[in-house]
């Protein structure tokens, strides 16, 4: 396993397909649904390998049978690979901690895959709780899609849901701080920066304070090593952020 793993996930992700003998497997061909150029699996924490996979030859040249966490994990672009393993690690992280409606949690990242015939393809991604038992996550769901609208830059985005939403995204905030990624409640803020709205007219756009919106939009100026609010919003277009 390779070290840039965190922890966590380390000890958790195989490099085991589905099982096309097993009954869960035909269960979740019935059950599970998807979009036309959506790519789905189900990996069981529990079995330690995936149970389901499909749409993946499609979406990045690998046969369903062949799908693996590991797979997928190591299919990252380099640039993305670091943030998007933090990413998973932290959530799992925060997410053993719920206790209650886990399968209402999730959340999502736009991430480069390398395809199998070496083609980078930028996806969003949504990864969430499928599955739980007395507070522990049993099954993760991932659905991805690749993204036709626009280029990805080397700051990722991302963003967090459920019904702790404010604590899930502050707690990937906090221990994501040092790396080149983006929540969308920053995001949001800084999108109404770029426009010309003055912090206490985002506020009251987004109905929060203007200590929140402050928090949310100065941490950038470190994080992407920027001097000013010009300097930010100039960055973040030539980032793909905005």
């Amino acid at each position: 396993m390779d070290e840039n793993f965190g922890e966590y996930t380390r000890d958790r992700v195989s490099n085991i397909p589905f099982d096309i003998n097993d009954p869960v497997f035909n269960e979740y061909k019935e059950k599970v649904h998807q979009f036309t150029g959506q790519a789905v699996y189900i990996y069981s924490f529990e079995k330690n390998r995936m149970l389901y996979a499909n749409g993946w030859e499609k979406l990045l040249g690998f046969k369903d049978s062949e799908i693996t966490l590991l797979k997928l994990i190591n299919a990252t672009s380099k640039r993305h690979f670091n943030f998007s393993n933090e990413l998973n690690d932290k959530s799992l992280q925060f997410l053993k901690n719920i206790k209650t409606d886990l399968d209402k949690y999730s959340f999502t990242i736009e991430v480069e895959k390398i395809h199998e015939n070496g083609e980078v393809i930028p996806l969003f991604s949504r990864v969430g709780i499928y599955k739980s038992y007395e507070g522990n996550v049993l099954e993760v769901i991932g659905i991805s899609e690749k993204i036709h609208s626009r280029k990805l830059g080397d700051i990722m985005q991302y963003a967090a849901y459920g019904p702790e939403t404010s604590k899930f995204e502050e707690s990937l905030n906090e221990q994501l701080f040092n790396e080149l990624g983006i929540s969308r409640k920053e995001k949001e803020a800084l999108e109404l920066a770029a426009k010309g709205y003055a912090f206490k007219e985002i506020a009251e756009v987004l109905n929060v304070s203007h200590s929140a919106i402050e928090k949310r939009i100065f941490p950038l100026y470190k994080r992407f090593n920027v001097k000013s609010l010009p300097h930010l919003i100039s960055f973040s277009y030539k980032n793909h952020i905005l």
